[in-house]
């Protein structure tokens, strides 16, 4: 595995545009000044040894030295192997609804989409936890299985859309059940389900999961999205929605009954979603709140050095610099490859 040391180094990077723009700002200056000793075509023939674009070769050999200057100071490293480390923290396992209905828009932007929002915030504000990913509408799959790489949960996130589960529904229950199961089997810390769903639909026991996850004291915190006057479900552009059989458009709505059932039966907080952050806030006092202990984690550590390689080419594009003279080469001149 690759990473910086220091990445906070690599902001000096922007400075190069800046060194690019004093260079070419003095080359402009060079060439006012000199027109003002005459005709520049005359002045070139008294000059004729200056090599004008020896100049650009030796910046651009020292700005390529300053860049690579602070890839070292950067510390760029290579894991070369993977170990075991005991962290404070929590698992988080989150069930996210995927079904159609989840695609209607009384939440900006969509129910779905204000989902992954608040999940991805959540993610940038764990730090020792683990956290996994379960999709479910009528059936369930796990997406991301629980871990404590939080730049892959997020990858994972944003790939996700309805089409990811061909059997439409809310299989509640299912996605519970499989929560369950795929904790860490030997890991004391404590659990949580976050289920984020419209409730509507719903096929299976879900209330019965939710008991059976108290049980096991893993408490099932639920966060209700859309709105309880509904919107229709958009298909195939903005104005086009999804019918029923007679072809009248669907409305789908918030099921907060069944949302606030599973909560209380999973011994966790129900909290609606909407256009604010207060969901988000309500979930993550809930993680908070929860006693942290000693989850263990795969890192990548007896991280090696890399950065000679880098010094090494910037000795000898220094070297390379000093030997590029201003003026042309009268040896060299004289040389004619392909007279």
């Amino acid at each position: 595995m690759f990473r910086f040391e220091h990445p906070e180094y690599l902001y000096l990077l922007f400075l190069l545009p800046a060194f690019l723009g004093l260079f070419i700002f003095s080359m402009i200056q060079k060439k006012k000044a000199l027109k003002r000793f005459g005709y520049m075509p005359t002045i070139r023939l008294l000059m004729p040894d200056v090599s004008l674009k020896k100049q650009y070769y030796k910046f651009w050999i020292l700005l390529a030295c300053i860049a690579l200057f602070v890839f070292i100071i950067a510390r760029p490293q290579f894991g070369s192997k993977l170990e075991t480390v005991k962290k404070k923290g929590v698992e988080v396992m989150v069930c996210l609804d995927v079904s159609n209905s989840m695609l209607s828009n009384d939440i900006t932007p969509t129910r779905l989409d204000k989902s992954k929002q608040i999940l991805s915030k959540l993610v940038d504000n764990l730090k020792d936890d683990k956290i996994g990913l379960i999709v479910f509408a009528g059936d369930a799959f796990i997406q991301l299985p629980i871990t404590s790489d939080y730049v892959s949960a997020k990858m994972f996130l944003s790939s996700i859309s309805p089409s990811m589960v061909p059997t439409q529904g809310t299989a509640i229950g299912a996605a519970l059940n499989l929560a369950m199961r795929s904790f860490t089997p030997s890991e004391t810390s404590e659990k949580t389900i976050i289920l984020i769903t419209d409730g509507e639909n719903h096929e299976d026991d879900a209330l019965g999961a939710a008991k059976a996850a108290a049980e096991k004291n893993i408490k099932v915190n639920v966060l209700g999205v859309g709105s309880l006057q509904g919107a229709p479900i958009p298909i195939g552009g903005a104005n086009n929605f999804l019918k029923d059989a007679q072809g009248n458009v669907i409305i789908t709505q918030l099921n907060e009954q069944m949302c606030q059932e599973i909560a209380t039966a999973g011994n966790g907080m129900y909290t609606r979603t909407d256009n604010t952050n207060s969901a988000l806030k309500a979930i993550q006092n809930e993680i908070d709140k929860m006693s942290k202990s000693d989850i263990e984690s795969k890192v990548y550590s007896d991280y090696d050095e890399k950065y000679q390689i880098l010094a090494w080419i910037v000795l000898f594009l220094l070297i390379l610099e000093f030997f590029i003279m201003d003026r042309k080469n009268r040896i060299f001149k004289k040389i004619k490859l392909f007279s």
